[in-house]
């Protein structure tokens, strides 16, 4: 009987599983959508998690039946997911609240009240990065500081993908590439920071255990089994947070490849075989899903959500192909438009919840083609800005692998290309996480003897994009980019106490 492993990747709009056979090969694949996000305010972004749990399971059955394979023929699941989302359990283990998810800005009060308390330098000591908005931490002090009958019921707290292990094993358990993006995890120890914990008055037995993304967390439940067509006592593995997994399906486990991931956020992302971090925290360090290794990564909140928006809103009706087909009929530069994306405020490179997106430079001359054009752009330069911090870290770029929606686009491809001034390479597998957490689930049950074992029997380039004549233009025009935040912060700030 052939044997099969399973990688699940809990996504903002959806649940999708993976299928790959014994030497890394895609057998299927089934994505469950979720809901829409909940935006109650400007900057706010919940999500149910039992929604992810209903699309985690028509993900499974529909991956298993697509497969024409049994829960039987399973010998390994693992799980990815978005980072930073909170999920918060009572005592019984019901989900107590939906989750604030990784994009919601509310809590720059709860930030500025860890800074003061406990002290910048003191932050990054405890765990190597700043603390953000879009983070666990805040997020949890923000149900404390506003919800405080919700705040007295929390006996258990739990990361997205980490819920789903949970209603798949019954055990409450993490690892530490998703637990790096808490702000309550020591990155340089690997374990979580109690000494943070206590200075903010939270009992550190709300949260889980926590191992190595290739360690074992459990097994399918009877429940769980009876939901979903595995069987039960399935092994299941940590996996890794969204990026950390991406990574890993990517190849990014070795120095001097970069990957960057475009999907409803843009990830730059780069291996490290040692601890190093921005003293200013405009990028993340956190553990890899490599066992002892570490990963920096630069994130731009709103890239692949840039071009959605502006379909949504301003053409409805176009594709995605169509509007890079537009873009296409505006020259370089798209005749002075520039877009800036922070459409649910920024991290990388201006950490500042503030920040709201832009149109800057339209005059009546200007088309739909030009803001087409603009808005592919403006991600490649926000993009731009994370890979120039990564390199400044010591991180070699010899090329930079490039996945998601960018990756689909050969307009788009180009872009990145000309504005980076790399040579973009496409791989032959464009799963990203879901592909990471299968390979990790492999490398756990012993298929594979590592995870840099594994990418290099799997992952294999398939196309190569080198800059054009337009490289040397972006270079001009990316400073025109970086000139625009710094005029208008002051401007989003008081647009912002308008709200």
């Amino acid at each position: 009987m052939s044997a099969y492993w399973i990688g699940i990747d809990i996504g903002t709009g959806g649940s999708r599983a993976l299928l790959v056979d014994e030497k890394g090969g895609i057998r299927a694949a089934h994505t469950a959508a979720h809901d829409d996000m909940l935006m109650e305010r400007p900057l706010w972004a919940e999500q149910h998690p039992d929604n992810w749990w209903d699309a985690c399971r028509q993900a499974i059955g529909g991956v298993l039946a697509a497969g024409g394979v049994t829960g039987a023929q399973i010998k390994g699941v693992s799980l990815s997911g978005q980072m930073h989302g909170l999920v918060i359990l009572d005592e019984s283990g019901a989900v107590i609240r939906p989750s604030l998810i990784w994009c919601d800005q509310r809590s720059q009060q709860q930030v500025d009240a860890i800074n003061a308390k406990v002290g910048k330098a003191k932050v990054l000591d405890c765990i190597a990065n700043p603390v953000l908005t879009g983070f666990t931490l805040p997020k949890l002090l923000w149900v404390r500081d506003n919800e405080p009958a919700n705040c007295d019921r929390v006996r258990h707290l739990l990361l997205p993908k980490d819920y789903i292990r949970y209603k798949l094993t019954g055990e409450l358990a993490s690892e530490v590439s998703d637990a790096s993006g808490t702000a309550l995890f020591d990155v340089v120890n690997r374990k979580w920071s109690h000494e943070l914990a206590s200075a903010l008055g939270i009992d550190t037995a709300i949260l889980p255990t926590v191992v190595e993304s290739q360690e074992q967390t459990g097994v399918i439940s009877q429940a769980a089994a009876e939901a979903t067509g595995l069987a039960k006592g399935t092994p299941v593995f940590g996996g890794g947070g969204d990026q950390a997994a991406s990574a890993v399906g990517n190849g990014i486990v070795e120095p001097g490849i970069v990957s960057d991931t475009i999907g409803t956020s843009g990830v730059v992302f780069a291996h490290m075989d040692n601890v190093a971090y921005d003293p200013a925290g405009r990028v993340h360090t956190f553990c890899h899903a490599v066992k002892n290794k570490w990963h920096v990564m630069g994130v731009t909140q709103g890239a692949g959500l840039s071009l959605q928006w502006f379909r949504n809103q301003l053409a409805a009706g176009a594709t995605y192909e169509d509007l890079t087909a537009e873009a296409a009929h505006s020259p370089a530069g798209a005749r002075g438009v520039f877009w800036l994306p922070y459409l649910m405020g920024e991290r990388t490179p201006h950490l500042d919840s503030s920040c709201r997106a832009a149109f800057i430079g339209l005059t009546a001359a200007h088309t739909r083609a030009d803001m087409s054009r603009a808005v592919l752009e403006g991600v490649c330069y926000s993009q731009k800005d994370c890979l120039d911090i990564v390199e400044s870290l010591g991180c070699a770029v010899q090329s930079v692998r490039l996945s998601g929606g960018g990756a689909k686009s050969a307009f788009w491809k180009q872009r990145f290309a000309d504005i980076f001034n790399k040579q973009v390479v496409i791989l032959e597998t464009q799963e990203g996480s879901a592909y990471g957490a299968a390979l990790l689930a492999m490398v756990g049950t012993g298929a594979f003897a590592s995870v840099p074992e594994a990418c290099k029997a799997t992952v294999r380039e398939v196309e190569t994009v080198r800059p054009s004549n337009d490289a040397a233009f972006y270079q001009k025009s990316h400073g025109i980019f970086q000139s625009l935040y710094p005029a208008l912060r002051e401007t989003f700030r008081a647009i912002e106490g308008l709200s």
